[in-house]
């Protein structure tokens, strides 16, 4: 998490019999993080509860489930992935949906958010991908 700013820190993390993974993430989003229309309204910091179900799918795929509310702040959102290889590696597809219920400018928060979470996806698979090649 050090390699994502540590704004998040491992709440829990189990292995289930049949392989599935179940992962709680909270992130303490700080003011220099925010957009600046979100900085304006929420408080300089708030909690972002990330919660993350994957299970296998045969032999080689993964399925999984994504989910995160905000403490300190009206947002929530869920999506799903699937994670499948391909001749030259592995391939990920995400689905989500981003809510903040705010009067006027709910709308606009969500827009943002949606354009950042892509770019923090392309991090991790970035992260990720340097992590596998180097062990």
């Amino acid at each position: 998490m050090a390699n994502f700013g540590d704004i998040g820190r491992l709440v829990s993390l189990d292995v289930d019999p049949d392989d599935g993974l179940e992962v709680t993430v909270v992130h303490d989003v700080r003011d220099g993080a925010l957009p600046s229309i979100v900085a304006r309204i929420y408080p300089a910091r708030w909690q972002v509860v990330q919660k993350e179900t994957w299970i296998p799918i045969g032999a080689d795929s993964l399925r999984g489930e994504v989910s995160f509310v905000t403490r300190g702040a009206p947002g929530s959102g869920h999506g799903t992935a699937l994670l499948v290889p391909v001749p030259d590696g592995s391939r990920l597809d995400c689905a989500a949906t981003v809510e903040f219920k705010v009067p006027l400018i709910g709308g606009k928060i969500e827009g943002l958010v949606g354009h950042y979470l892509p770019q923090q996806f392309s991090e991790i698979q970035r992260f990720t991908a340097k992590w596998i090649a180097e062990r």
